[in-house]
């Protein structure tokens, strides 16, 4: 059953009609699902699994293995759950759910987790390397993770949980926490983990070793690349924003600005850079797009404003950020296929296993629940008394677009009032040869709010991606490879490479340059081949769209052609998705798949093919094309599907091998496309 809020005010939130009281209930309505699966006190959270063969505990693993898992599992249930149920209990220390108190159960079942000898007991650091016979000294493990989420919960709810523990009980709990605290972590996001249990030791009075807390905080700062937005590994994801800019704030009241002013100041620093332009990350509704890896988190991706609000300054449009946080949540608790069995499923909406990696567990998706701790902003603050207001939403009027080039985490993210959506364009991107997953996470052309993306069902037709054959092998090579160059004279320019990696040298043979822009319902593209091994084929495709009483309309105009596509999504939505091919390209087919789509069981992928016959000599290389969506069944104009009035290429045979090529659309506008100097600037 889809979350329905009974307390609304619409006055004082005219977009979302949701309050603090709203939050309270959705709390309960995700809690509680979770209970109904806790029938004895003793039990602890775990939660039925939809799915058994990508997630832990792996059964295939070996018995030892499997108990080693378990215990992650019962931590992760225990840890994540609290998100949700700390600020319910520090709001209101009487709080039940499914008849359990749920002060005393979290009481009870954080000791027990941390107690030796126990049913539940987690491991520490030492118990788990000894359980895996020392195989690596710097192993790392979830609990890590974990006592990180445990120690904000005790924070938030430090009244009414911690400080009722004797000394002898918070003694118990603090030496699992240390253990993992000084251990080895993975260097990336992990260090925040680490610098979290530190500091909630050190302000509880417990020592630590300053000079690792310093290591980790100096770590965390130097993977900043501007903007507001850290690289975690070699990726830019949402962990910059639901770990980097919520633990980072946290951190800094905890230890950070007594103890470590300057890190501190540069922590506050990026995050108000954040803010400056994370909010027209997300759409007209306030909902995000599907992007990066572990987005059955949804919602946590609106943990940068509870963040915000910690900062010594706070820079927050409170208005605007609640909005946002309220539209976000609507956006998946509204779904009927968000829950199952009362739990949230591992997917975006429904159950999706494409997106799904190795190291979540049923309980993983509660990860999402950290955006409950705005609830520990009380009643009277002006998170909760300003009006929601929808920022450049507002602003906007008709067709008007706005654009944001970030080029430090290489995302440029475009607001389109025509269809209330935001599409995300990013680069910088390297990722394993055949890794289809992490394409489909990171590597495709275009993110949309209002699509989220479509994993293959064809080997040889991707979702908003190329991928070439050559003809003659019968090989198939996917993009997996997305250099930034940057926005010139409002055109973003990229570079995709097709198998790169496997030799480092001929990689750089099979490639594709990228020019797009925005126009009014989507993205216009104008890329150029840059290939040498030949004959091939090429595919594009478009946005996958749910197939639910699909209508598939074709159009010519000239020498352009267009199909577009009626329907609804899962939820009876109307939808509307046009692909139109200019230059370069030879038709448009239409695919339909079963069980690639987030949104819907059944979907559609449009693409364009093309061939390049010749083994060796100069053929055209402009591949010109748009994708255009709308939230409606109103018909798309003829100057919306076939916008371009000529193209004029400088080079001799108008193929645009070199030079510039001039688009002048039918409104009198024009785009000059430029890739001239772009190879001397390509970034990762």
């Amino acid at each position: 059953m889809a979350f329905t809020p009974k307390a609304t005010d619409f006055t004082r939130s005219p977009y979302t009609g949701l309050t603090r009281e709203s939050w309270i209930e959705a709390a309960h309505y995700l809690l509680d699902g979770v209970f109904g699966h806790i029938k004895k006190f003793t039990d602890p959270v775990i939660v039925p699994r939809s799915e058994t063969r990508i997630t832990y505990p792996h059964l295939s693993a070996p018995a030892e293995q499997q108990q080693i898992e378990r215990q992650a599992e019962i931590f992760e249930g225990l840890t994540r759950s609290f998100f949700l149920a700390a600020p319910l209990i520090h709001d209101n220390p009487d709080a039940t759910s499914d008849g359990h108190l749920l002060r005393d159960y979290y009481k009870a079942h954080i000791l027990r987790a941390c107690m030796r000898g126990d049913s539940l007991y987690v491991g520490s650091y030492e118990d788990l390397q000894e359980a895996t016979h020392h195989a690596s000294p710097n192993r790392c493990f979830q609990q890590t993770v974990e006592t990180s989420a445990l120690v904000i919960g005790l924070w938030a709810c430090k009244t009414e949980i911690w400080d009722t523990y004797t000394k002898q009980e918070k003694d118990v709990i603090a030496a699992l926490i240390s253990s993992f605290a000084h251990a080895p972590t993975v260097p990336q996001n992990w260090r925040l983990f680490n610098m979290l249990d530190l500091a909630f030791l050190h302000a509880e009075g417990y020592q630590i070793d300053e000079e690792i807390m310093l290591d980790h905080a100096s770590s965390i700062l130097a993977y900043y690349a501007g903007d507001g937005w850290y690289r975690d590994g070699q990726s830019f994801d949402y962990y910059s924003v639901w770990a980097f800019q919520l633990y980072a704030p946290i951190w800094n009241v905890w230890y950070g600005y007594e103890h470590l002013p300057e890190i501190a100041a540069a922590f506050e620093e990026n995050a108000h850079a954040l803010i400056k332009t994370y909010p027209d990350f997300f759409d007209e509704d306030g909902h995000m797009n599907a992007w990066g890896r572990s987005t059955i988190y949804r919602f946590a991706a609106v943990s940068p404003f509870y963040g915000n609000t910690l900062l010594s300054k706070p820079s927050l449009d409170y208005g605007r950020a609640r909005r946002i946080a309220s539209g976000c949540l609507l956006q998946f608790l509204t779904r009927e296929d968000l829950t199952k069995n009362g739990v949230p499923t591992l997917g975006f909406y429904g159950q999706f296993s494409p997106l799904v990696q190795g190291y979540s567990c049923a309980e993983s998706v509660l990860w999402m629940n950290k955006a409950f701790l705005l609830l520990l902003l009380p009643a009277s603050h002006p998170f909760w008394t300003e009006k929601e207001n929808n920022g450049t939403w507002d602003a906007l009027k008709g067709r008007e677009v706005k654009t944001t080039v970030l080029n430090g985490p290489a995302l440029a993210f475009s607001n389109h009032k025509a269809n209330g959506t935001t599409y995300l364009r990013s680069g910088k991107v390297v990722k394993e040869r055949g890794a289809d997953h992490d394409l489909w996470c990171y590597g495709k052309l275009c993110y949309a709010t209002k699509y989220p993306w479509e994993s293959a069902s064809q080997n040889e037709i991707e979702s908003q991606q190329y991928v070439l054959k050559d003809d003659t092998s019968g090989e198939i090579q996917k993009a997996n490879a997305t250099f930034w160059h940057g926005e010139k004279d409002g055109v973003l320019y990229r570079r995709q490479f097709f198998s790169y990696g496997t030799d480092r040298e001929t990689s750089w043979i099979q490639g594709i340059n990228l020019a797009d822009f925005a126009v009014p319902y989507g993205i216009f593209r104008a890329d150029k081949l840059r290939i040498y091994h030949r004959p091939v084929s090429l595919t594009l495709g478009t946005f996958g769209f749910p197939d639910n009483d699909t209508q598939i309309i074709r159009k010519q105009k000239g020498d352009a052609q267009a199909v577009i596509l009626k329907g609804y999504d899962a939820t009876g939505h109307k939808k509307q998705l046009a692909f139109t091919i200019f230059n370069g390209w030879d038709k448009i087919e239409v695919l339909k798949s079963t069980g690639t789509n987030p949104d819907s069981a059944h979907s559609i992928v449009l693409y364009a093919t093309t061939a390049r016959k010749k083994e060796y000599g100069y053929e055209p290389y402009l591949l010109v094309s748009q994708t255009l969506t709308r939230e409606d069944h109103e018909d798309f104009l003829d100057d919306d599907l076939f916008p371009l009035k000529n193209l004029h290429a400088s080079d001799e045979r108008g193929y645009s091998a070199f030079g510039k090529t001039i688009l002048k659309f039918t409104d009198g506008t024009q785009k000059v496309i430029d890739f001239n100097g772009i190879e001397g600037n390509l970034q990762l």
